[in-house]
């Protein structure tokens, strides 16, 4: 694909050649002559002048550099709409495997993709343009929209809810049992039926064996545009806001709310019952014990403002001096 061509598709300025001819996309440092690469992270912005590609995606007041230049003033999206010109994913054929199991009562919409050792157990409802890869079960009641993705080994569990567009990577489950236990006077545990659902709103994708836990009575949902990583745990009766990005790890307990657009990243742990504001940001390995105001940017366990933790931290290593003199002081 010629260059030119490209920056009309992808809406960026062409700085350079527009016949150059682009075979493939790849990294900054692995791109070679003929392939397009990017510049989103100014940490990497030195590494536009060094390159091998033929073409570099940048911001639009991106220095000039002797390779040819797409600006945009979204650098990364560009690129990920680039990759997909030259990458399709494979996508399975429509019809229903002779090995899957369908209860009759079940209602798929038209265009299905349904694999072998599939299970759709009875009163489910999945919409238009369904893919359901190999050993997924879908228990009874279970409402789905279309356009719905699931890979190997998903269970969506009885009477849970998933919007349009939603798509599952393997291993996930959603709505199972949340971890609810009442106490007996002999000391043993009475185990609390889970009768509340998970509502997944459109647009959210859940991560390779996530899990998102249904409450005792109630709901657990994760609203629309959400995205959650791998590895990730909701406690039951939880809420995830528009948009929220949970990476790998991260963990919420029961009755967490956490609001849109907000960030928390790799293993972030968050105590139950707490409010996380809109727009904020937890950075990693953070241990959130208290509410956190929209806009925060919080680090460390116990969570601080972000500032004060990176001011605390830079003092841990002067403590073995700062010791001494403290030890010295008191001898006097």
């Amino acid at each position: 694909m010629k260059l030119g061509d490209m920056a009309a598709a992808l809406g960026c300025t062409l700085n350079g050649d527009g016949n150059i001819e682009i075979q493939g996309v790849a990294g900054i440092d692995e791109a070679h002559s003929g392939q397009l690469t990017f510049v989103s992270n100014p940490k990497y912005a030195s590494k536009a002048k060094t390159t091998a590609a033929s073409a570099v995606i940048v911001a639009a007041n991106f220095p000039e550099i002797t390779s040819a230049t797409l600006r945009t003033s979204n650098p990364y999206l560009a690129f990920a709409r680039a990759v997909e010109m030259f990458y399709k994913v494979p996508v399975p054929a429509t019809g229903v495997s002779q090995n899957a199991s369908i209860a009759a009562s079940a209602k798929i919409g038209a265009g299905a993709s349904i694999g072998p050792f599939v299970v759709i157990e009875d009163d489910v409802v999945i919409g238009n343009g369904c893919i359901i890869y190999p050993f997924v079960h879908i228990y009874r009641g279970a409402r789905i929209g279309d356009d719905f993705k699931a890979y190997a080994h998903v269970s969506v569990r009885e009477f849970c809810e998933i919007g349009d567009g939603g798509i599952l990577q393997d291993g996930v489950k959603i709505g199972t049992d949340g971890y609810g236990y009442a106490k007996q006077d002999d000391g043993a545990y009475y185990k609390i039926v889970q009768s509340g659902i998970v509502v997944l709103e459109d647009n959210v994708e859940v991560g390779a064996n996530s899990t998102i836990d249904r409450g005792t009575i109630g709901e657990t949902r994760i609203r629309r545009g959400a995205k959650i990583d791998n590895l990730v745990q909701v406690g039951h009766a939880s809420e995830v806001g528009d948009n929220t990005l949970l990476c790998a790890q991260v963990g919420l307990a029961g009755s967490s709310k956490v609001g849109r657009n907000a960030i928390l990243t790799g293993q972030v742990g968050v105590a139950g019952h707490l409010e996380i504001g809109d727009g904020v940001i937890v950075t990693a390995q953070a241990g959130v014990g208290q509410d956190v105001e929209p806009g925060k940017i919080v680090s460390g366990s116990p969570s601080m403002d972000n500032k004060l933790w990176l001011r605390s931290t830079a003092l841990i290593k002067r403590l073995p001096e700062l010791l001494k003199r403290i030890e010295a002081l008191e001898k006097k």
